[in-house]
């Protein structure tokens, strides 16, 4: 899955983008184009933190696997999902085939695009409380019970906000890591990132177990997440860590799959409808397989979670586990400690000696 995702998503960006600049479809051209760049670009940027990754992942997927009922879980909401993606897609078919003219439409698809969008991240986040909350038990307590739900609306509240602020931030920081010396806009990029960071402090997929541990609210809970991850350094794991971002690529890529075999139904159904039919079905796609995975992602926050409150937790629960995680992280602590010391002594030499402070003796 990470090896498909990472290097085969780029490869199929920049194949749809040809085929729409050969249908004369520009503007979806040149979207697919950047978006392959910014792909490629984000790749190159995390190769040596695909080892890593993997390590990480597998180590979810077997805490999954170890527990069958959670299986269920995903199974039962991806039935629920399909449902309302039926009755949802009847008042599609009906924007597509009305009478509305062309620009009436679109924004009648991107009012139905949203609420669908909205609807399956209630879901994956319900999955993520769900399965987070049964693998925290686990690991936490050495036994299995109900996790205790969150009310509603702090799911619902959280969904607008989560996966949008998280994709921001893996993009701005991996164009961050590739500018070099350029001050001027590593300047605009760091104002960008440390903006991005204090909205991660507010929405973050953390959240959901703390709430489920200790019931608070999802705002509170998310800045009692950080606040423990800044605590203990997890942090700087977290950051290393490129798990979600590949699960979002494999997310993308299944809805690039259904999109491109809808797009390609409708060409030749009716060449009028390739580019409504298939941009929904795309995110229908991608919404189906974002349920599947979310599942592997709960997995990896619950054991960073349970890391960050107990670290013996791991440790009992898998020892070479813990000792690969407890190495990785003192190498990123230490690699961050060398990192601002150099960043301080840029600034010291920047500044003139008349206004520098005196030594200490």
């Amino acid at each position: 899955m990470l090896k498909i995702s990472v290097h085969f998503l780029t490869t199929y960006l920049s194949v749809i983008s040809v085929l729409c600049f050969w249908s004369k479809q520009f503007f979806w051209g040149i979207a697919f184009a950047v978006g392959a760049t910014l792909q490629f670009l984000y790749v190159m940027s995390v190769l040596d933190r695909l080892p890593f990754t993997m390590l990480v992942l597998q180590k979810a997927v077997k805490t999954v696997w170890s527990l069958p009922e959670v299986m269920r879980v995903p199974y039962a909401f991806m039935l629920i999902m399909l449902s309302w993606m039926t009755i949802w897609s009847f008042g599609v078919a009906g924007v597509v085939a009305s009478n509305i003219g062309y620009e009436g439409r679109w924004w009648l698809l991107v009012v139905f695009s949203v609420s669908l969008f909205w609807t399956g991240a209630v879901l994956c986040n319900t999955v993520h409380v769900v399965v987070s909350g049964m693998v925290f038990l686990v690991l936490y307590h050495g036994g299995r019970g109900s996790p205790s739900m969150p009310p509603g609306h702090c799911i619902c509240y959280g969904s607008l906000f989560t996966a949008a602020i998280r994709t921001l931030r893996w993009e701005i920081r991996g164009i961050r890591s590739k500018i070099g010396k350029n001050e001027c806009l590593l300047c605009c990029v760091d104002f960008l990132f440390h903006m991005v960071e204090t909205l991660v402090r507010f929405f973050n997929k953390y959240a959901y177990v703390q709430i489920v541990v200790n019931g608070k609210g999802f705002n509170q809970s998310a800045r009692d997440a950080w606040e423990l991850f800044q605590s203990t350094g997890i942090e700087a794991l977290i950051a290393y860590d490129c798990s979600g971002a590949v699960l979002l690529m494999g997310a993308i890529l299944g809805g690039l799959v259904t999109g491109t075999c809808a797009g390609a139904w409708a060409w030749i159904r009716n060449e009028g409808t390739v580019v409504m039919v298939g941009s929904t079905s795309a995110l229908m796609g991608m919404i189906l397989v974002g349920l599947a995975v979310v599942v592997v992602e709960s997995a990896v926050t619950s054991i960073y979670v349970c890391f960050a409150e107990d670290p013996s937790l791991i440790h009992r629960w898998d020892a070479e586990f813990f000792d690969q995680l407890s190495e990785t992280l003192h190498q990123r602590l230490q690699y961050r400690s060398a990192r601002a010391r150099e960043v301080m002594n840029q600034r010291r030499l920047q500044i003139p000696s008349s206004l520098q402070p005196p030594a200490v003796p």
